[in-house]
């Protein structure tokens, strides 16, 4: 058997994989979209602490807040986390597109 042909068996499993990680990925996704829209909220926040200063001085203040920090880290993991899968899932897409083409590749040559 050849080392870099793609059996059914793989294709079974990246069919399987795509259908059992759609809950995953989709909830990384949300995640994420969560987390980047909540930075909006959190910086409006921590600004309002500093309001005596000038937009530009609760804007800063703000930004160097640890709890703002800790929020961009929040962020980086929830994008590594969706983006991970993403990726994951299509090369599970790849491999079936693979075997897709090898497959009418055979059926043309038998012809």
């Amino acid at each position: 058997m050849e080392t870099d042909k793609i059996t059914e068996e793989d294709v079974q499993k990246a069919v399987d994989y795509l259908r059992d990680s759609s809950t995953e990925c989709a909830k990384a996704r949300a995640e994420l979209i969560y987390v980047t829209e909540y930075r909006k909220s959190l910086k409006a926040i921590l600004m309002k602490k500093h309001g005596e200063l000038a937009y530009s001085g609760q804007e800063r203040e703000a930004y160097a807040e640890q709890e703002y920090k800790q929020h961009l880290d929040a962020i980086k993991e929830a994008t590594f986390t969706y983006e991970r899968l993403k990726f994951l899932r299509e090369s599970a897409k790849a491999k079936i597109d693979a075997w897709q083409t090898m497959s009418a590749n055979i059926r043309a040559i038998k012809v």
